[in-house]
Order: C-alpha cells, then structure tokens, then sequence
C-alpha cells in the first residue's frame, strides 16, 4: 500500500525480563499509511499487544526505532507522547467517579482547554458517537456495555489525535452489539480517516475492520501483511491458511460488492409483451420464469405456470421478488438471496427499483474459486 506513512517500526523488538531472554517481539518492522486501518491479529502470546503499546511507550522496546508522523517517539516525553494517541481498551478504564461528559472531557482539560472549548467539544461528540445528551450527568455503571464502549471512543477522540490505537475495543460486549459498535466504528472512520492500530484475536473481526491486516506469529513475527482480499485469495502459507480458516471463499464473499464483478441481463419482458415473448425470454437463459420491468422500474416476476391461458404478461400479475440485492451489497448479501428464492438468483436493483439484471450461483461460485 502506497501512500504518506503515518506510523513506522523499524526492526523493533522486546524482550522482557521474565522471559528468560526469549523475546516477545522479535526485529519487526512494519509501515503503516496515514489514515488506514492496520489489524494486529494471530494467537495468544505472539505480541500483537506488546507490539501495540510500544508505539504510544506503554511498553518501553528494548530495541530498534518507531517513529510517529516522523518523529522517534523516544524522543518525546512518554504522557506527552499518549495525550496525542487516542487509546481504547477492551475495558473501556472509564473513571467510576467521573460522570460520562467529565470522562471524555479528560485529556482536552489535562491540556488545559477552555471549558466553553470542552463543553462544545464533548457535546460534537456525543453526537457523532450517538449518545443521548441525558447520558452525560450520568456515571459509568449507569450505562450498558455498548453505551460504555462509545464513551471509551469519544474518549479516545477528545483532542482530534491523528493516531488511535485499539486494543480489542469491542470484545466486552455481546454479539449483536458488537457488530453494530463495529459498524458505527466503520462509518465513523469513513468519515474522519484515522490512523488506526487495532488489535483483535478475531480474524473475522480483522477482515471486516482492516483496511491491511498483520498476521502475527510467536514472537511478534509477521506471517502475512496484506488486505484482507489478498490474505483470503492468497494465503502466504499454511501458518496464515489454518489461522484465517477453512471457509476463506465465502469470507472472501463478505468483502466484494456486487459492483465488482459482472451482472447477466437475465429473462426480462415488459407487462404489455404477448406470452410468447415471455417463453422466449425464458428459453435463451434456460430458466422457468422471467422479471417483469416497465420503462426500467422492476415490478415482479412471472413463470411458464402462471401465465397459462394469459395473452399478455399483464394479465398473469407479477409477483414481487422476496429480496433483492444493490451494486452495494456484497457477494455473500447476494449468496443469502439466491438460496432464499424461488427464482434461483439475485436480482439486481438500484434506487426506486430500476432493474439492472441478476446475479446466478455459478457467476459468484467464480468468485469463491478464484
């Protein structure tokens, strides 16, 4: 990946002086661009975290030089150095004490910021990360995870840091409020272009969240530095195959938009056409029924049953398709709708149901075996 680096390790390592000389990390070095997400991923105890917190100096390294927006960060003072790097912890670390304004008012009043600068700075973002203004008096264990969670990132985001690191933000919490914290993260980052270090033990979580994802073996060794496409399509080795899992193809599914790949026209007729054009139609894509679409706008489907003694296609009564699918939908969004309905594949539809043709199984099995 090209681009201005934002973060650089340059043969880092650190040894710990329990590990009887073993190092945690070992001569690592790593590029990260301005403004992408990097996901530190790979099993227990292979330094992903220790790796993490060497660059804000939570963890001095014992050797090799890491530098932010080009400055050696050992050369700076170390809480300096962290008020400048948002940080965000599994354990979300809000201060029980402190009502939710006053925690993430926390570092822009360590900096001495006027208080009509924090007051407008912690309303901006309770409204970016969604949380109601009644919230503000109250007291962490007043909240749910997720509310917690967000908190912890408006946090992180007090003072505009360029850089934030993530240590398992999200992994406190259940499932489904995961994925929708996951989600706010992606949108939130869409907008503000971060320079993100985050780490997880989930390589699902990876794959959605990474713009390049680091595979970490023992030791802090890079295994496989690469997007997430990259890493599903080509593993590196059979370290990074049994890591990422067995089922590489249909994840590569979640990550390519209907967008990316070619879309078949399909059997298509309009309502006024005789029964004969609707057989045609049929006939030339091998399929038992074709979309009913009027001056481009999809109104349903009709098959060879329900147009038995029809004249025109109209008078069969179309019916709606059950899901369809947009050029933003991703190729599993369309697998999901092809083995739910009766036709077989997905339709393809833009705003206010403009037809744009279909998506089979075998099209996007192509894209699994690719």
């Amino acid at each position: 990946m090209t681009g201005d680096v934002m973060i650089s390790l340059k043969n880092v390592s650190k040894v710990f002086d329990s590990a009887e000389g073993s190092a945690a990390v070992h001569d690592l070095s790593m590029d990260i661009v301005r403004g992408e997400t990097v996901v530190l991923v790979g099993p227990s105890g292979c330094g992903k975290t220790t790796t993490m917190k060497m660059i804000n100096r939570l963890v001095e390294p014992t050797s090799g030089e890491i530098t932010v927006n080009g400055t050696d960060v050992m050369k700076q003072d170390p809480v300096e150095l962290r008020r400048g790097i948002g940080y965000v912890i599994q354990s979300i670390g809000l201060m029980p004490h402190r009502t939710i304004a006053q925690n993430i008012a926390t570092v822009p009043e360590l900096l001495k910021w006027d208080a009509t600068k924090v007051k407008q700075r912690v309303a901006e973002l309770s409204d970016i990360l969604e949380l109601d203004e009644a919230l503000l008096g109250r007291y962490p264990n007043e909240l749910s995870g997720g509310q917690r969670q967000r908190v912890g990132v408006a946090r992180a985001l007090a003072v505009d840091p360029p850089v934030m690191l993530m240590d398992e933000p999200f992994g406190a919490v259940d499932p489904i409020v995961r994925e929708r914290l996951q989600d706010q993260f992606l949108d939130l980052q869409d907008r503000l272009k971060k320079t993100i270090v985050f780490v997880t033990h989930d390589i699902d979580e990876a794959i959605k969240m990474a713009d390049r994802i680091a595979i970490l073996n023992r030791g802090g060794v890079i295994e496989q530095f690469a997007s997430p496409e990259e890493i599903l399509r080509s593993p590196a080795n059979d370290f990074v195959k049994q890591f990422v899992g067995v089922e590489r193809g249909l994840k590569r599914l979640a990550l390519l938009k209907v967008s990316q790949i070619g879309i078949e026209e399909g059997p298509v007729v309009s309502p006024e056409a005789p029964i004969r054009d609707a057989e045609r139609a049929m006939e030339k894509f091998d399929y038992d029924w074709c979309s009913v679409v009027e001056d481009g706008e999809l109104l349903g489907w009709v098959d060879r049953e329900s147009l038995g003694g029809c004249l025109t296609v109209a008078e069969a009564q179309a019916r709606p398709f059950s899901a369809y699918v947009t050029h933003d939908s991703t190729l599993r969004e369309a697998l999901d709708s092809i083995v739910t309905s009766r036709t077989q594949v997905a339709v393809v539809a833009s705003g206010g149901q403009r037809y744009v043709g279909i998506l089979s199984l075998e099209r996007i099995s192509k894209e699994i075996i690719s």
